[in-house]
């Protein structure tokens, strides 16, 4: 990919940096040649960003040629937002008042230079404002008041600013960060499209194990994508990428949510996409929209606080609550009694004011059906974890014991089942489901549909194996050639 530093006065551009090219904005800005030029990571290092001004223009028209701008326009938005301020200030509340311990006065001013600071007590400050605020080049601003120290405003710092003194170190992390971007490829190698797959390696249910995440790598590689895993401190780096995997357990009131949100945002082909998240995590949605579709579901209700007799006229016991949000397991209760309701109604109504009530249904084992862009991809049975009525079993030690998972051909799972999950995930949309059902007494019931399928080696795989994996970034790759020749199209003023 080719690096350019888009300048005001390429003259009076102050560093020397091998195999970046210095460009002036008129020229990036006026010459018609910059609209056809492909694969180009754009460095905004004009001296404003206002609204309007030449540097703003310099991202917008980057991101609408289908270059990387760095800031992209949604940063240059959260630079002038206080809103945004206020809320990196409040995540980096603790590390800010560690950074500023020693400062003697009540105002401060850090320079961040590509994620760096000049003195290196300051470099993990300095490191996590430029994952939120990803300019260049950066100057913060704290003021120090009742509370202690926060953030109160944060912009770009011209290069002709730099002062004289830190010109040496600026252009030796200028380097690296260019050099690090180079060698993430290997060397000579050119690819078409830019892909991070969003993942926390410590989370305790991830969605797909690391050899899963190998594969997709692998599988994403083979289709000429590069491929970047990332984390919740690369948010303002999503304007890099041509496309955001996500293989983190989503939720609405989650970083994941956000990541997906910006990612739409920025133009870039997301999976899951934050409506899938929005309608499936929460099984409220998810039971009225199965309700009103005519889907068959177990006995269901929506319960708030004083209805305790309506469930037990309506579902009887025993019964199975959930939280709105409840995910591998956790959140769900199983009532055996009525003289077990009230204690577990108090714990779930503790964190939200609406749960779900569900007829309970035992069986041997769950089908779980992956759909893929309207179409079904896998079939898996899930059976219980033994002598337990759930797939997963946690004790109170904190061990965790599941059942044992057997995937099947689609072509030889029950018809019923698949063309029942399908119905289901249609009403979703088109994106990466996995539809959890029972098939019980000759008929099938859709237990629910989750927007972040289990996809782990061994277990969903053991039927495709690799294809499994090429499947899913198949259909990446035509997403972001169909996005990309949709915007081919609008700039050349085709219909």
């Amino acid at each position: 990919m080719r690096n350019i530093v888009v300048v005001n006065q390429p003259k009076h551009w102050p560093l020397d940096l091998p195999g970046v090219e210095v460009v002036a904005v008129r020229a990036y800005l006026g010459d018609p040649e910059w609209s056809r030029v492909r694969r180009v990571r754009v460095f905004n290092m004009c001296r404003s960003y206002r609204y309007q001004s030449a540097g703003y223009y310099v991202s917008l028209l980057a991101e609408a040629r289908g270059h990387k701008p760095l800031p992209g326009v949604m940063t240059i938005q959260d630079l002038k937002s206080q809103t945004m301020v206020r809320f990196v200030s409040d995540e980096l509340i603790e590390l800010i008042q560690k950074s500023l311990r020693p400062i003697q006065g009540d105002r401060f001013v850090l320079s961040i230079y590509f994620g760096r600071n000049t003195a290196r007590r300051y470099d993990r400050l300095s490191r996590k404002l430029f994952a939120q605020f990803r300019a260049p080049l950066l100057r913060a601003h704290f003021l120090r008041g009742a509370g202690g120290w926060g953030l109160q405003s944060i912009g770009p710092i011209p290069a002709g600013e730099v002062p004289e003194s830190h010109r040496d170190f600026v252009g030796r992390v200028a380097r690296e960060y260019f050099e690090g971007r180079r060698s993430e490829l290997a060397p000579g190698r050119e690819t078409r499209f830019d892909l991070a797959i969003l993942r926390n390696s410590e989370e305790k249910f991830p969605p797909s194990d690391e050899k899963a995440i190998r594969a997709f790598v692998k599988a994403a590689e083979q289709l000429d994508f590069y491929v970047e895993q990332i984390g919740r401190e690369d948010y303002a780096r999503l304007a890099e990428f041509d496309a955001l995997f996500i293989r983190e357990t989503t939720s609405v009131n989650h970083h994941t949510y956000r990541f997906a949100r910006r990612a739409a945002a920025e133009g870039l082909v997301v999976i899951d996409d934050p409506e899938s998240i929005l309608r499936c995590t929460n099984k409220v949605y998810l039971a009225e929209l199965l309700q009103r579709n005519r889907i068959p579901a177990p006995s269901t209700i929506i319960l708030g606080e004083g209805q305790e007799e309506r469930l037990e006229r309506e579902i009887g016991f025993p019964c199975i609550l959930k939280q709105p949000d409840s995910s591998f397991s956790q959140g769900v209760v199983k009532v055996d009694a009525r003289e077990d309701l009230q204690p577990a109604l108090e714990r779930l109504f503790d964190k939200s004011e609406l749960l779900i009530a569900q007829e309970f249904l035992p069986t041997e084992y769950d089908w779980r059906v992956g759909v893929l862009n309207r179409q079904p991809f896998y079939a898996c049975r899930y059976f219980m974890a033994r002598k337990h009525w759930q797939i997963y079993e946690q004790h109170a030690s904190g061990r965790v014991f599941a059942g044992r998972a057997e995937a099947v051909p689609v072509e030889e799972a029950p018809p019923e089942v698949i063309e029942t999950a399908l119905a289901a995930a249609n009403l979703i949309g088109d994106g990466l489901y996995g539809v959890d059902l029972k098939l019980t007494g000759g008929k099938v019931y859709v237990i629910e549909v989750n927007d972040n399928p289990s996809i782990d080696s061994g277990c969903e795989d053991a039927c495709l194996g690799e294809e499994l994996y090429r499947r899913v970034m198949e259909e990446m790759l035509r997403r972001v050639e169909q996005k990309k020749e949709r915007s081919t199209r609008s700039r050349n003023g085709a219909p």
